[in-house]
């Protein structure tokens, strides 16, 4: 097959010692920016690189601070179980986004034509038969974690597909993508075996965040809108007010006694000046003769004493100050609150002062100017921001090596920017 050449091109590279650049054994040659250009369509390298931003791996850092964080919130350690949440929560949402690239390939065909599918470097069935394989993996290792674990993982898969398929471009879009996040978070709570009661807290806050940033990124590509970035700044504030609050815990037992108002506390009535007949006696001076005894300056003869400045006699003594001769004694410990700890108070309001540092500035330059460039990043640091809101979450949490599982977790934040730094990804999107 004959071959034409351009001649001033063809004698200017012989001149040079050169070959042509479509000449045979040719080799490519890099770009002045010094950055390697891209490979040849076909080749393994620029496969690995199309699935690579399809799947959006620098956002895939975010992910496992969701179980951990739900973990600490149910007041349990991360274990095998917490391990399986985490590549459930992995496998999920790489599956929603393969998925929503899927959705959106008309779309991103007009405004995102460099995406993996409209630029034809994945075929848009290979996309789809990708979203649904890691969902039937992300459920399977949620099972292997336990009936509970899929119990929560079913509803997450079922949610994000209604995203991606229906929910995106309605009002109920950032709705539902917050409610992902949030039963991503409950998720890593129902390994631990303790339920996802004690993790609801955490997982609103979460979601609240998550919400913020979804409503920010409708906007990205076109700019325009004050409101969103707006309330996204609001709403940084005032999660990173929430955070650093550390939580009262409660005991696991029904019966526990807890501080009036409170779920699980022991309704009994209080007479003053008589003795009290009944299960909780509450009178001054007097000594009741029901199973717990209030009794100021006298030791009580029910199973539980509340005496004030005296050990009480019973199994259970609520002493101030004094220890009890029962198994277990000392106020705070029969409401169930752990003691207070000044390093873990401090770590929680450092993590979110880290989180608020984060979103809070690209946010604030979006509504200053909220071009598409400046949308595009506020969406970036609202989903950087997810690590250290994670980290916050853990700390805050009180429960044993929290404070290991925060840090933990804040480590993932340079992690994922060292891989996006390297592997040229620096612009993460959940669009």
């Amino acid at each position: 097959m004959n071959r034409t050449v351009t001649p001033g091109r063809e004698t200017t590279a012989r001149a040079a010692g050169t070959r042509p650049a479509d000449s045979p054994g040719a080799r490519p040659t890099a770009p002045p920016s010094g950055r390697p250009g891209p490979s040849t369509p076909g080749t393994r390298p620029s496969r690995a690189v199309a699935w690579a931003e399809l799947l959006r791996l620098p956002a895939l850092f975010t992910v496992p601070g969701d179980a951990l964080a739900g973990a600490a919130a149910a007041g349990a350690r991360p274990g095998p179980r917490t391990l399986l949440a985490i590549g459930s929560s992995l496998c999920l949402y790489e599956a929603g986004m393969a998925l929503n690239d899927w959705a959106d390939r008309a779309e991103d065909a007009v405004e995102r034509p460099h995406r993996p599918l409209p630029s034809g470097r994945i075929r848009p069935a290979a996309a789809l038969t990708a979203a649904g394989v890691l969902t039937g993996a992300g459920l399977a290792l949620a099972a292997g974690a336990g009936r509970p674990a899929l119990a929560v993982a079913a509803p997450l898969a079922a949610t994000v597909w209604a995203y991606d398929l229906a929910l995106k471009h309605t009002p109920a879009g950032p709705a539902a993508m917050a409610a992902a996040r949030g039963l991503d978070l409950l998720l890593g709570a129902a390994t631990t075996g303790g339920g996802t009661r004690a993790a609801l807290p955490s997982a609103a806050l979460l979601g609240s965040h998550t919400l913020a940033v979804t409503a920010v990124s409708r906007r990205e590509t076109t700019g325009g809108s004050v409101l969103a970035p707006l309330a996204a700044l609001a709403t940084t504030g005032a999660l990173t007010g929430l955070v650093a609050r550390r939580r009262t815990r409660l005991p696991a037992g029904r019966r526990a006694a807890a501080a009036p108002g409170l779920p699980g506390s022991i309704l009994a009535p209080t007479v003053p000046g008589l003795s009290g007949s009944g299960p909780v006696s509450g009178v001054p001076g007097v000594s009741g003769s029901g199973p717990v005894s209030g009794v100021a300056g006298v030791s009580g003869s029910g199973p539980a004493s509340a005496a004030s400045g005296l050990s009480g006699s019973g199994p259970v003594s609520a002493v101030p100050g004094v220890s009890g001769s029962g198994p277990a004694s000392a106020a705070p410990r029969l409401f169930g609150a752990a003691p207070p700890s000044a390093a873990a108070d401090v770590l929680a309001a450092t993590l979110g002062a880290a989180y608020a540092a984060t979103a809070a500035r690209p946010y604030l330059h979006a509504v200053l100017n909220p071009s598409p460039p400046l949308t595009q990043r506020a969406v970036g640091g609202g989903i950087r921001a997810t690590i250290p809101l994670q980290a916050a979450l853990a700390a805050r949490s009180g429960a044993r090596g929290a404070g290991v599982t925060a840090l933990l977790v804040a480590a993932l934040a340079p992690a994922g920017r060292l891989f996006a730094r390297r592997s040229a990804m620096r612009k993460v999107s959940i669009t």
